[in-house]
């Protein structure tokens, strides 16, 4: 039985640490180069993990070496991976990610093998998403996949938590989605593209939050990166957590560190604001470190930063 079920992509990301990120047409010389596995999917999967969650991972990669690195790297967190499937076809997620000295990046991503996600998939894995707590979507395997999922976790009356990443195509997500959705984490820019509101502070941000609760996300929290997470918990209250201060070499999986680890603590039963806290310390740690798996913090990390920092 896992508490956390990740459904969602898996892929092998190639890092280049450059000076600026490139302008059209232009081209640049890295600095430096890594390969590290990713997906959003992948990455939240090993931060719940790693946050203490027993937690299981619903996927689908190539028959290939980069799928053997991430299958290993899954189960030596501790995640079960039974459920991860392996296209004959087509290879492995991949992902080129450009990093600035700031720690920003810009990310350009090949599906591959995560586009055939599947609802069969989906249905193979009914008996291990009906014996969890929380089941957690990103929007990097196909939506109609995503959308069945949703449908199964509340079929089984398990909580549904979506992360909008990549920001679904013109801002726009199904309502049948939509109605399905126990906890809606967006950023700042997925956020914006989907209300047409500025995201950039926690008053813009529960602008935004009450927009897409109407839409019918029962509660809605945005990541603000440095500034926190504001938004609305189910009965409409404002909520507001700010960051943790930390040094920030790589933002790269910050956001996937606090869905991970956000999804671990409601999976325990933590308050709504005291799992907001342990998340974003999960995701400030997440920016300390070069590469998205290697980047994720162990729960005893996460502890440690609650007792040296004072938000």
């Amino acid at each position: 039985m896992s508490d956390v079920v990740v459904i969602g992509s898996l892929s092998l990301d190639m890092v280049f640490c450059v000076p600026y990120r490139p302008a059209r047409g232009e081209t640049i010389k890295a600095t430096s180069y890594e390969t590290f596995v990713g997906g959003k999917g992948n990455n939240q999967a090993l931060a719940a993990a790693k946050a203490g969650a027993k937690t299981a991972m619903i996927g689908r990669v190539g028959n290939d070496q980069h799928a053997d690195v991430i299958v290993k790297t899954l189960e030596s967190a501790g995640v079960d991976a039974s459920l991860v499937s392996r296209d004959p076809e087509v290879g492995t997620g991949l992902a080129n990610i450009y990093i600035d000295p700031n720690g920003d990046n810009s990310i350009v991503i090949a599906t591959r093998s995560n586009e055939r996600l599947s609802t069969e998939n989906i249905d193979h894995a009914r008996s291990i998403i009906e014996n969890s707590k929380i089941v957690v979507l990103q929007l990097e395997v196909p939506l109609d996949t995503v959308t069945y999922a949703a449908m199964a976790a509340k079929a089984a009356m398990k909580t549904v938590l979506l992360n909008p990443a990549p920001a679904p195509a013109e801002g726009k997500l199904p309502t049948a989605l939509f109605k399905l959705v126990d906890i809606l984490v967006p950023n700042e820019s997925e956020a914006t593209l989907m209300t047409g509101i500025e995201v950039s502070s926690k008053e813009s941000a529960l602008k935004a939050a009450a927009i897409l609760q109407q839409a019918g996300a029962c509660q809605v929290l945005i990541t603000l990166g440095g500034n926190g997470v504001a938004g609305l918990d189910s009965s409409g209250n404002e909520v507001f957590v700010p960051a943790f201060k930390v040094e920030v070499k790589d933002t790269t999986a910050a956001g996937d560190a606090f869905v991970g680890a956000l999804s671990a603590r409601l999976s325990a039963g933590d308050k709504l604001e005291d799992a907001l806290r342990y998340a974003n310390a999960a995701g400030g740690l997440a920016t300390t470190k070069m590469g998205a798996a290697a980047s994720l913090p162990f729960r005893e990390q996460i502890e440690e930063l609650f007792q040296t920092c004072k938000t």
